[in-house]
């Protein structure tokens, strides 16, 4: 298992969709001057890969095998597929639904994890999802979990899609929310929790600039200089 050490630096924010932690993480890199891993990004990939194959989510043995052969690599800002640009693709409805079914998929936790891990070999890093603290990095440096109120998370995920072009009621991307939380903290494997020493964050009433400051405070006391870049 990958460890944390004197070398390196890993930092951790985990949370429920919509709790702001991607917008986190890509922030808090940026600050930090370290590399930024959108893991939920690789699973959207491997759902997008699933649909456009068509293949059924409940094929737990095909979806695997889909996750095995997905080529998926970050370029910049860019999520590419087997090659192909998919950074858009990858965040529309019907992607982000399958997702949330994929991430449940056992086979494809166990490529995905190792995938991240590889990702942060000897490297300084800020990686985000759902069970970093818990499963991928346990030993990480400083870890966060991000909360913040359903009926906030729906209106963040309405205005993301707005800014795509599509609109959506608000009660149903609520109820949508509400089904993914059951589904993310009911799973068998690595369900959603905060790891036993991740700091709690509630983002509902904080700016982004107001997420990072706080974080960043938390990581200086933590790390000391190590939390300046």
């Amino acid at each position: 298992m990958l460890k944390a050490t004197n070398d390196t630096m890993i930092v951790t924010i985990d949370g429920p969709a919509g709790s702001g932690k991607s917008t986190a993480a890509r922030g808090l890199a940026a600050r930090l001057n370290v590399r930024f891993l959108d893991t939920g990004a690789m699973y959207r990939a491997v759902a997008l890969k699933c649909l456009r194959e068509d293949i059924s989510l409940d094929d737990q043995v095909a979806v695997g095998r889909v996750a095995r052969s997905a080529a998926i690599r970050f370029e910049g800002d860019q999520v590419r597929l087997d090659g192909e640009d998919v950074s858009t693709a990858i965040r529309t409805p019907e992607a982000t639904k399958a997702s949330s079914f994929v991430a449940s998929n056992p086979a494809v936790r166990e490529s995905m994890v190792e995938l991240q891990r590889q990702a942060a070999k000897n490297i300084d890093i800020v990686t985000e999802g759902r069970d970093q603290g818990t499963v991928v990095f346990p030993n990480a440096n400083v870890k966060f979990f991000v909360v913040a109120d359903p009926e906030e998370r729906a209106r963040r995920r309405q205005l993301d899609l707005k800014r795509q072009g599509t609109d959506v009621a608000l009660v149903e991307l609520l109820q949508e929310i509400q089904a993914r939380d059951a589904r993310d903290e009911g799973r068998e494997i690595a369900p959603l929790k905060p790891a036993e020493d991740a700091h709690i964050i509630n983002t509902s009433n904080l700016t982004p600039d107001g997420v990072l400051d706080e974080m960043q405070r938390i990581i200086e006391v933590s790390l000391g200089n190590r939390g300046r870049k």
